[in-house]
């Protein structure tokens, strides 16, 4: 007890030198912002008063400088500098004393584990940002999401030709016809390259690798490899044999596997999202999130071995389960895409239910406020970034002091810490479209783009506890009481362990 009150004094010294670094940041910005004000402004004088062609073509031209310094900041890096390191490895050290507290043995802790699974998540970004050759491999699997992508349009221009306009919205007829389609395509994809058998030798083989370097069981190790591909319901049918005999410390990571990682599915349709109609942008974006999902497993290991540290024998044999996904070809593809359908259907209510219960909660928030004038010190007190009492508001100033620990620029900390609320509360698919929207109105600094694509990944929602208790605990009976005990755990090590990958990622942008 002693040891949390100690680390409940520190957490606050830095909440408070955060908050520190945010008002100054603030200002700085703030001034920047005028400047270029200032510079629109002259410009304006200098011609007569535009049109609507002209505001268009102003319009388009500021969103391309938003991306080219997108992509250039990508492509070149020259502001890495020793502080953005010791501000990497602090928020590191501050995420992993998060783990240390709440772990149900810290004497147990196999520390080695835990600086290996490091190690691997910064020569994973290390190797994307600076490696010529892991950077080809993942923009080659990049490609192969853009251009699976276009195949999905091809059968979406079939059937909806008349009401598809080729600008990616968030409205209900784009929506509609653009991004479910993704979902069910991939969907049937992915069964179709289970039943060949494909995935199976992927997943085996960086399984293999993950069980040698961090002393993982085989069937542990199958999880969280199989989580980078798929859902957190399917991955556990690889090893569906050996749930019902897994001891804690297993659960709990193929928990946490399951809520760190993405589905192939549900990737392709963040590369629409952040990509947009720009080619360059969707392979930037596809690098990216692929690179976020295959982070997330040596992060989950290290996390969980942290929270609920291994103490017990383990089987190391890898098998997996022969699940039968179809009776043929035909049959797989067919159970894909009705799993696909279920799933586009699944997402778009949350959505609508979702966003609805923002729209209501912001709306009683915003009597409260008037009622008692908190409207005008909010947008007092931030300068008018914020108007009124909302949602965004009290999420965005909740999570903003982590969000400058793990190096979030201190004047977009209360928009990403929006995200990361969004995400938690809700889901990762509100938190991308909140993503896509302050991206396409350039709102964020690149860097904190990035690091949001990362800190996004995964399903680590409160929504997923009730997904894998009913999904895994239907497969292992006998797991019920214990799944439903770990959710919270396995929520809060998911959401760190995107977090510490986005901390590693934004260390080494600089």
């Amino acid at each position: 007890m002693k040891f949390k009150w100690v680390f409940l004094l520190f957490f606050l010294a830095i909440v408070a030198s955060g908050l520190f670094s945010f008002n100054i940041n603030a200002q700085s910005d703030s001034g920047a912002v005028q400047s270029d004000t200032i510079s629109v402004s002259q410009q304006d004088d200098e011609s007569i008063v535009p049109g609507e062609d002209s505001v268009n073509q102003t319009t388009e031209q500021t969103r391309a400088a938003r991306s080219n310094l997108l992509l250039s900041r990508d492509k070149t890096r020259e502001d890495f500098s020793i502080l953005t390191i010791l501000r990497g490895i602090l928020g590191m050290l501050v995420l992993v004393a998060i783990c240390y507290v709440f772990s149900s043995n810290r004497k147990a802790i196999s520390w080695k584990v835990v600086i290996t699974g490091l190690a691997l998540q910064v020569l994973l970004a290390l190797g994307v940002l600076y490696v010529p050759f892991i950077q080809s491999f993942f923009e080659f699997g990049g490609k192969l999401f853009v251009k699976i992508l276009d195949f999905t349009q091809a059968g979406v221009d079939f059937l909806f030709k008349s009401m598809v306009t080729g600008k990616i919205e968030i409205g209900l007829i784009n929506f509609v016809v653009k991004i479910l389609p993704t979902i069910i395509f991939f969907s049937a994809l992915t069964s179709l390259l289970f039943y060949l058998g494909i995935i199976q030798k992927i997943v085996y083989a960086l399984a293999w690798i993950m069980s040698k370097l961090m002393k993982l069981s085989g069937a542990e190790s199958l999880s969280v490899a199989g989580n980078i591909f798929l859902g957190q319901t399917e991955s556990p049918l690889m090893i569906k044999e050996y749930l019902p005999k897994m001891n804690k410390s297993e659960m709990l990571l193929v928990m946490m596997g399951g809520m760190a990682t993405m589905a192939g599915g549900v990737l392709a349709v963040y590369i629409d999202f952040l990509g947009g109609d720009d080619p360059v942008q969707k392979l930037l974006f596809a690098k990216h999130l692929l690179t976020a999902s295959v982070m997330a497993a040596p992060g989950a290991i290290v996390v969980s071995k942290i929270l609920v540290p291994q103490t017990e024998d383990i089987d190391k044999t890898m098998k997996v389960s022969k699940e039968n996904v179809g009776s043929n070809m035909l049959d797989a593809i067919s159970n894909g895409t009705t799993q696909g359908l279920r799933l586009a259907a699944n997402v778009a209510a949350m959505l609508l239910v979702f966003i609805a219960f923002i729209a209501l909660f912001n709306f009683i928030a915003l009597k409260i406020g008037q009622w008692t004038n908190l409207n005008e010190l909010i947008t007092t007190a931030t300068d008018g970034r914020y108007t009124e009492l909302n949602l965004q508001f009290i999420l965005g100033y909740t999570f903003a002091p982590l969000m400058w620990l793990i190096g979030i620029p201190g004047s977009d900390i209360t928009m990403v810490g929006r995200l990361l609320g969004e995400k938690i509360i809700m889901t990762e698919f509100i938190g991308y479209v909140s993503l896509s929207q302050l991206k396409a109105d350039g709102l964020l600094d690149p860097k904190s783009i990035i690091m949001a694509t990362y800190m996004l990944c995964g399903f680590a929602n409160f929504a997923s506890i009730g997904i894998q208790i009913g999904g895994i605990g239907s497969l292992a009976p006998n797991q019920r009481v214990l799944l439903s005990r770990y959710g919270m755990r396995a929520l809060l090590g998911g959401t760190i362990a995107a977090l510490l990958s986005a901390t590693i990622v934004g260390m080494i942008l600089g």
